[in-house]
């Protein structure tokens, strides 16, 4: 499991936390061919590693199914409450889709693998991108409940941020740029939601 960046909801004393669940091949490769495993064999999303001071370099990449789907059960990517008081989980929800699975009606309920980072506002709302889908959502803080989702015109790996106007009018904000390495889809957007 890997989790992004959180957010903290001071009055109700809970840390929301994106995860990630994706199953990894770790392979140690001895020093004297190391190099050329780097240089040579490498494939998108496999990352090297020296491990100085040992006798192997490593690489490690997803375990994943010929249509780039994770090996390992779902859900891929979750959201997830914590109370910071007692260390329970308060609430947990599948987090995003993956496009590929965009026809099947239970997509939403595996996740996605997402990186990014949430946003917690005073009124109790958790604002999130991160997924593989292109949608910034709205989650109820108390309870995890999915209340809003608006369409970006590309994926956002990034932490939304909110402002108010003088006149009291709050946005939230997006930048919406995808993610190579996650095969979203790409653009060079910042897009904003006035909030009702």
């Amino acid at each position: 499991m890997n989790w992004s960046s959180v957010s903290h909801d001071p009055v109700r004393g809970l840390v929301i936390a994106n995860t990630n669940r994706l199953a990894f091949v770790v392979t140690l490769v001895p020093r004297d061919r190391y190099e050329q495993e780097r240089t040579t064999g490498a494939r998108p999303g496999r990352e090297f590693a020296p491990q100085r001071g040992t006798p192997y370099g490593m690489y490690r990449e997803p375990l994943l199914s010929p249509r780039g789907l994770p090996c390992n059960p779902p859900p891929w990517g979750a959201l997830t409450a914590v109370d910071l008081t007692t260390g329970e989980v308060r609430w947990e929800v599948p987090l995003g889709a993956h496009p590929e699975l965009s026809a099947r009606a239970d997509a939403p309920d595996w996740g996605s693998l997402n990186y990014g980072g949430s946003l917690t506002t005073a009124g109790g709302l958790v604002f999130i991108g991160a997924a593989r889908d292109s949608t910034l959502r709205a989650f109820d803080v108390e309870t995890g409940k999915l209340l809003w989702g608006g369409d970006l015109p590309a994926s956002a790996q990034a932490t939304p941020m909110t402002y108010s106007t003088q006149s009291g009018k709050q946005f939230v904000v997006i930048a919406a740029g995808g993610h190579s390495a996650l095969r979203t889809k790409m653009g060079d957007y910042v897009v904003a939601f006035a909030l009702p």
